[in-house]
């Protein structure tokens, strides 16, 4: 059964571009299918910032679909643009690989070892196989096929026959152009806004070739070295006969562009080119195409050369890390979805995306953040399930957990993710013990199998062992702290002795919650259930001192994971060993 979005108010930002969607196409293609529409350029990892390129148009035709329309999602890979740069930090390329700059992406070699055939298909793989786990139904389209195989041709000749309709468009931006005095630290405007485009779908391209012979927003791959380092100079509407020359090689031929299809328009026309081909609805756009010359906005102007009209659709805003500034697919290193999803499960990956209007900036948290956030996701999930909760919350986690086909796979059982990460590095991924800890968690309805707990428990056993500092994870300790037990004054022992004699009656994570923040109560005269309203400040203080007690005398520090956990991960019969019983 498809999940149903259940709001339809002004908070809920899916629902209000849906409703402008399904108006928008009635009015301009009544009775076709909805078409929106997101590019992505695979010149380096696809990172969670290029995801919301996705995300955006696919909530929104999800719900176009649940109201039972049809909608084609279609997704661009740019892989035949040009390759810009040699990005840093990707295993298995080395500077040799500045030779191909200037080709088609997919004439790039792999990175070595790659088992694809070619840079774009290698940086392609891992978003295809991100897109499927989230849920994402879409149509995906080589450029570099349609270009190729002359799906563009016509397109192509008739951008050529108005070059001079589409010159006089772009001149009215390129007097704007001409950047600020650069600061010291700050990026020329031109090289921010490559990287703004490329990390939004858009190719990092010149206007046109401009030469002796004028203007061409034609651009060919060299017939002998395939860069794009060419100059048209000259061509002939009626024989539609081009002549360029390559300024890499030196090499030059002559072409009938009716039967050539080895090169593209530029991107400030290809873009409008591909809206009125493909009779786009609604596309978003990076906050950097909202500048004057930016390729959203000329390609406004350009589309109505070619007949059709600019999409609708919000900017979006940039998403980050914790921890981390804004991202660029130029640089090796960056996040991708495939690493998210190593840590998080699709529902949640989902959820950040579509809980914030596209405008609203977020980060996605790879460190303890996580926590706080699975935390929130869980407590959302139950007030869903009771019934108390806010519309707009309730359509964010029905578009979270499923799509008009149906719900995503989900954990059966879904366990506090603090508490799956706790028992995974104290047990460093042993199963009998893990089983054991978490069956005790709750032993009136205890676990019978990890399976239950799965995916969650395997993206928190990621978590550990790839995102957490190793002088940060938990190691319990192999014999008592004789030195420290010794030291202990009246008080401290006796808080040891109560919190041994309550282990057999309160093993269990409720339990033993209630009996490490209890003990201090007792020593202090008031009884372990009383509220914190009826005890004095100092009764916190005696809480963190007891903690840091037994912290040191079971892991040999201040802090850890959760004391109920840590002690059940321990085991009972450690416990007492380890606190010098």
């Amino acid at each position: 059964m498809p999940i149903v979005a259940q709001s339809t108010e002004t908070t809920d930002w899916v629902s209000r571009f849906a409703d402008e969607v399904i108006e928008e196409s009635e009015r301009r293609a009544p009775g076709k299918p909805v078409v929106v529409a997101s590019g992505l350029s695979p010149s380096g990892p696809i990172h969670l910032g290029n995801l919301r390129e996705v995300m955006t148009p696919h909530l929104v035709a999800d719900e176009v679909r649940r109201r039972g329309y049809t909608v084609r999602h279609l997704i661009s890979w740019d892989d035949y643009d040009r390759y810009r740069k040699v990005p840093a930090g990707v295993p298995g390329v080395d500077d040799s690989w500045a030779e191909h700059i200037g080709k088609p992406l997919t004439s790039v070699p792999a990175p070595k070892g790659s088992a694809y055939p070619n840079w774009a298909e290698h940086f392609k793989a891992a978003m295809i196989k991100a897109l499927a786990e989230l849920g994402v139904e879409y149509e995906g389209i080589s450029q570099t096929e349609q270009y190729t195989s002359g799906v563009y041709r016509e397109q192509v000749l008739f951008a050529m026959k108005h070059r001079g309709d589409i010159d006089a468009i772009l001149d009215q931006y390129r007097t704007k152009k001409a950047p600020a005095k650069k600061q010291q630290g700050q990026k020329p405007v031109d090289e921010a806004e490559l990287e703004a485009a490329e990390g939004s779908g858009a190719a990092a391209e010149d206007d046109g070739s401009s030469g002796s012979a004028g203007y061409f927003p034609y651009k060919p791959y060299c017939g002998r070295c395939e860069k794009d380092l060419t100059t048209v100079t000259a061509y002939d509407d009626d024989t539609t006969e081009l002549s360029y020359t390559c300024t890499a090689c030196g090499y030059s031929e002559t072409v009938r562009l009716s039967e050539f299809d080895r090169g593209k328009l530029v991107w400030k026309v290809d873009w409008p080119m591909r809206w009125a081909y493909e009779g786009v609805i609604f596309e978003p756009s990076g906050v950097d195409h909202s500048s004057p010359g930016s390729s959203f906005q000329v390609g406004g102007q350009i589309v109505g050369i070619f007949g059709g009209k600019q999409p609708i659709g919000p900017m979006y805003a940039f998403v980050g890390i914790s921890g981390m500034a804004k991202m660029s697919s130029s640089k090796g290193g960056v996040p991708t979805p495939a690493d998210a999803l190593q840590i998080m499960e699709p529902q949640l990956l989902r959820w950040l995306y579509a809980r914030r209007r596209p405008n609203q900036s977020f980060k996605i948290a790879f460190d303890q953040e996580i926590q706080r956030l699975y935390d929130e996701w869980d407590k959302l999930a139950a007030k869903v399930a009771d019934g108390a909760v806010l519309p707009a919350d309730a359509a964010a986690y029905a578009r979270a957990v499923g799509t008009a086909a149906g719900e995503l796979p989900r954990t059966p059982r879904p366990m506090p993710y603090r508490t799956l990460a706790s028992v995974a590095d104290i047990t460093a991924g042993a199963e009998d013990q893990t089983l054991r800890i978490l069956s005790e968690l709750d032993p009136e309805n205890p676990l019978t199998s990890l399976d239950e707990v799965r995916p969650r428990l395997d993206k928190a056993e990621t978590w550990i062992n790839t995102q957490v500092p190793a002088e940060e994870r938990t190691v319990v300790r192999d014999e008592p702290a004789a030195d420290l037990l010794k030291s202990l004054d009246d008080q401290g022992r006796e808080s040891l002795r109560l919190l041994l004699e309550g282990l057999d009656a309160n093993w269990s994570l409720d339990g033993l919650t209630h009996l490490v923040y209890g003990v201090p109560k007792v020593q202090a005269g008031f009884p372990a259930d009383a509220t914190p309203k009826e005890l004095p400040p100092e009764i916190k203080v005696a809480q963190r001192t007891f903690f840091a007690l037994l912290y040191h005398l079971l892991v040999g520090r201040d802090t850890g994971p959760r004391l109920p956990t840590l002690l059940l991960a321990v085991g009972q019969d450690r416990v007492r060993k380890l606190l010098g019983a």
